[in-house]
């Protein structure tokens, strides 16, 4: 089928359409056609610049799981007794020259928030210096055996590459630790993933607000020229009227200047108020998805309109159960089972439950209620908060 346009053909279409004078008064027709969605790309260094350093909802949560996993106290048992100085709590104290210990732990959760994945390699450099470094996730690729299962890290930079092999510590291997994901077997699965539309949401929300400052007295919409007695502007009327736009009615320090129109012109606007887009609700919308993809109850990132929790202490408590001590007693034993070897056999890492100032409120209850039971003697009452026997 073979269409004619109303304009004048070319070599690609054939002939020439004979020009007709048309019957309408002027103006123009504006032809709008919804585009496919652009999302973010799903790799760690695009999620770490557009998540973390870009949006603060973001950057908040994993500021907030970071540095409060990193400050749960660790203890280090030998079967069961406690030891309170040990080679393995000084090197968990100072991993390496460049950090302390919870420096590096906040780069390790940081990292297993953002990819999915964190590494760690074990340095010796002899008996009693050895150094825990973290390795960059989006500089490591993992390698398989003959088997399929990962077996050694490939780490590059700018100037080097090596490979690091995966296992024990006092085997020589590095550690990966990583998020559950259902579609990998060697990579973890990120959070901020998770909430990639609420991200961009939240994101083109605050450049259509910036754009919006910049351009207040401009709107979207089109300046229609349809005067009584037809016609059209000449090409000095038309350049004349845009520099007048651009000079007068644009701007954020223009904002809501009233536009003066005459000669048959009208304005139609094209574009979404932010009262028809319900732009705040949509922005506090997006937050509360990503708060969700972190585990952190949105009353503790400042987001309003969130009443699942009935006080700010409560959901610091819920925080702590359901977020922060999970992650902080998975990494332990995973440490456990790579690092505990190289310092011997049978030690074990936990965290201190009774250190944590936002279980306090839970520990005071406990107490109370074991220190009121009259029918436990006080060996009983001590295995009951966690403390051994009396001497």
């Amino acid at each position: 089928m073979r269409l004619k346009w109303p304009w004048r053909g070319s070599a690609r279409n054939g002939g020439t359409v004979p020009e007709a004078k048309s019957t309408w008064p002027g103006g123009f027709v504006a032809l709008h056609m919804q585009a496919e969605a652009a999302w973010t790309r799903r790799d760690y260094a695009t999620l770490a610049r557009e998540g973390f350093m870009k949006n603060p909802v973001v950057h908040r949560a994993v500021r907030l799981i970071a540095e409060t996993a990193s400050a749960v106290p660790w203890l280090l048992y030998e079967g069961e007794a406690e030891l309170s100085q040990h080679p393995l709590l000084a090197l968990l104290e100072r991993p390496n020259g460049r950090q302390a210990g919870a420096t590096f732990l906040e780069a390790l959760y940081g990292h297993l928030l953002i990819s999915g994945n964190a590494y760690v390699e074990l340095v010796e450099a002899g008996e009693v210096l050895r150094e825990l470094h973290l390795l960059r996730p989006d500089r490591v690729s993992v390698t398989c055996d003959a088997a399929g299962w990962p077996a050694v890290l490939e780490y590059r930079t700018d100037k080097a590459r090596r490979a690091v092999p995966l296992g024990r510590a006092d085997e020589g291997g590095a550690l990966q630790l990583s998020l559950f994901h259902p579609l990998d077997d060697h990579r973890g699965f990120p959070p901020l993933e998770a909430a990639l539309m609420a991200l961009d949401t939240h994101n083109a929300a605050g450049r259509w607000n910036k754009a919006l400052l910049d351009n207040s007295a401009r709107p979207s919409g089109a300046l229609i020229y349809a005067p009584k007695d037809g016609g059209n502007l000449t090409d000095e009327q038309f350049d004349r009227l845009k520099a007048d736009l651009k000079e007068q009615y644009s701007g954020a320090a223009r904002a809501g200047k009233p536009m003066l129109l005459e000669g048959g012109l009208d304005w139609k606007a094209m574009g979404l108020s932010p009262k028809d887009m319900d732009f705040v609700e949509t922005k506090h919308s997006a937050s509360r998805d990503i708060a969700l993809a972190f585990g952190v109850p949105p009353m503790l990132l400042g987001i309003p309109g969130d009443l699942t929790y009935a006080n700010y202490q409560e959901a610091n408590r819920a925080f702590y159960r359901m977020t922060v001590l999970p992650m902080v007693g998975r990494t332990l034993r995973e440490f456990s089972a790579w690092l505990a070897p190289a310092f011997g056999e049978g030690l074990r890492l936990w965290y201190d439950a009774d250190q944590v100032d936002g279980l306090a409120a839970e520990r005071e209850a406990l107490w109370t209620r074991v220190g009121a039971a009259d029918f436990l003697t006080d060996d009983e009452k001590r295995q009951a908060v966690g403390y051994g026997r009396s001497e």
